[in-house]
């Protein structure tokens, strides 16, 4: 299933909906369709876990032939917002996750030429999120260095204390897309939170896409465009670490919890590793894709003086 976070004219608050033939399915909705009471919003669906996805399931099924009025809203008519609009916790992120752009930053970034013999871990607050169709914010006074960075992100269903790599897959909820926007020039004596983590540096979706609908997480094609032009292209079965990796070594010191989301690290092509280097600035609109999942695209805009 395709499951957004979504707002139209009515809803005060973000709603879970599931993606179906070109319209948004109202999941609380849709429950009372067929006497079920089923979630309202993304953070309670992940919780009660495997079973509240059978019943949305069997809803969807009992209910294909002929739906009540105002379950069921054209795409076009909501507006969405980001997946879980406030995580729980921070995003975990995974620096230096691709072969090339290990390269590429050791040339640009003065980051180790090395390939990391474990996974690099930093993390993005709630508070960076946005979703799709929302600006990234430019303040001038803050970074002259704005960068890209397209990943697929990994939402855990179920809680995960020190798992090893042959059960980590069973902890895996569903798929999105996050661009790891970074203020290059804001790295603190090699601490990344402030480069990667000030507000609108977390853009989220559009989507949700479980972990049954994803064939294989480790063949996805990923890629990024800045105005129109692509400027990343990869396959996520690059990953220096892979998914399984990366769940057992988060979970062997620091638990993950139903909602929490790991950005699973950027292919070569960001702005700083190319010659001459670009970066972000108002005016332009970066679009990130993982095919099978959807397509984020966010304006950048200017803030402050």
């Amino acid at each position: 299933m395709k499951l957004v976070t979504y707002r139209d004219g009515v809803a005060a608050e973000g709603r879970l909906g599931v993606v179906q033939d070109g319209l948004v399915i109202d999941v609380e909705y849709l429950g009372e369709a067929v006497g079920a009471a089923l979630p309202a919003d993304m953070l309670t669906l992940i919780d009660l876990g495997p079973d509240a996805l059978r019943a949305i399931k069997q809803a969807l099924s009992d209910t294909a032939d002929a739906r009540p009025a105002g379950i069921a809203v054209p795409e076009e008519n909501v507006r969405l917002l980001a997946p879980i609009p406030r995580p729980r916790k921070n995003i975990f992120g995974i620096g230096l996750n691709y072969v090339e752009h290990v390269a590429e930053s050791a040339k640009s970034l003065d980051t180790s030429k090395d390939l990391p013999k474990e996974p690099v871990v930093f993390s993005k607050p709630p508070t960076s999120v946005i979703a799709t169709g929302e600006p990234i914010q430019h303040n001038a006074s803050m970074t002259q260095m704005l960068d890209w960075e397209v990943e697929l992100a990994v939402i855990i269903g179920k809680r995960a204390t020190r798992i090893s790599k042959d059960d980590a897959m069973s902890h895996v909820f569903g798929y999105s897309v996050i661009n790891d926007v970074s203020a290059r020039d804001n790295r603190r004596a090699g601490q990344w939170i402030f480069s990667k983590g000030q507000d609108s540096y977390c853009p989220f979706g559009p989507a949700i896409v479980t972990a049954e609908d994803i064939a294989d997480p480790h063949d996805l094609t990923l890629w990024l465009k800045k105005n129109g032009e692509e400027k990343q292209r990869s396959n996520t079965k690059h990953l220096l670490f892979d998914i399984p990796t990366l769940i057992a070594d988060i979970s062997s010191g620091i638990t993950l919890e139903p909602g929490d989301i790991i950005a699973t690290g950027t292919p070569a092509g960001v702005g700083a590793g190319r010659d001459p280097q670009e970066w972000m600035w108002p005016g332009d609109v970066i679009e990130c894709g993982v095919d099978g999942i959807g397509v984020l695209r966010n304006p950048v805009v200017k803030i402050g003086d």
